[in-house]
């Protein structure tokens, strides 16, 4: 788990980190994925065919490539944190983060104790058992983060609030989702001003921002705006990419 500790770090302070959404339930796209030098990869089990058994075997893999993983989960239930968490993620990405409220039970169920997340030291995550419980709970919160996704207005008028709470570590701005929910068309300047917004009251309350971008020549323009993590493309777009230049070519 000191491969987690130390992405968490660098995203905690602010460092550039490059990664992709895996929206394909394979342990081999997760492997391949991490020898070509990203930093990190995000299991998407929101929008694909991640279940419980998916997750752990493509952490499995993550985890034998040397590449740290956090996992989209599918609604930021604890029973899903809990999940993503004992697998060994490296964080939880919880969509469609509209409150405070909301955040701070999401963050709540990240950590061990009263009211969180239930303690097992038999897990990926604890190694395990190779961990003493006193050595894991010390850990655990070092080693993984939270990332809560503004999609909608109500995150998006909410985001200050939700970006200055105790555990909540980065916000994720994902352009095309919130343009859809709040009617901007994608491209607009409305749509890319609230975007640089988001990042702006983030950066204000400490939280890190992350954004989706269809390409990495658009990462230093969003880094100059005070992002700071970046999600390029998928799994399935890089390799239709891969397979229509190959065609192309023949």
């Amino acid at each position: 788990m000191e491969r987690n500790a130390a992405f968490a770090a660098r995203l905690r302070k602010g460092e550039r980190l490059v990664g992709t959404f895996v929206k394909t339930p394979s342990p081999a796209v997760v492997e391949i994925l991490g020898s070509v030098g990203l930093d990190f990869l995000v299991l998407d089990a929101e929008h694909a065919a991640l279940g419980r058994e998916a997750i752990d075997l493509c952490l499995l893999a993550a985890r034998a490539a040397g590449i740290p993983t956090i996992v989209r989960v599918p609604v930021a239930t604890p029973e899903w944190t809990m999940t993503a968490l004992d697998c060994g993620a490296a964080g939880v990405m919880a969509p469609h983060v509209h409150s405070r409220e909301q955040a701070l039970s999401i963050a709540a169920a990240m950590r061990f104790g009263r009211n969180g997340r239930g303690f097992s030291p038999s897990t990926p995550a604890a190694g395990y058992g190779r961990r003493s419980v006193a050595e894991h709970l010390e850990r655990s919160a070092d080693e993984t983060v939270l990332v809560c996704q503004i999609e909608d207005p109500d995150g998006a008028a909410a985001a200050q609030d939700i970006a200055a709470l105790p555990g909540v570590d980065g916000l994720f701005v994902g352009p095309v989702d919130l343009g859809v929910a709040c009617g901007l068309e994608p491209g607009s300047s409305e749509l890319s001003d609230l975007c640089r917004k988001i990042v702006s009251v983030a950066s204000q309350e400490g939280a890190r921002t992350g954004m989706f971008l269809g390409s990495a020549r658009e990462v230093p323009a969003w880094e100059e705006a005070g992002a700071s993590f970046f999600l390029v493309k998928t799994d399935q777009a890089f390799l239709r990419a891969g397979a229509a230049a190959a065609l192309a070519s023949g």
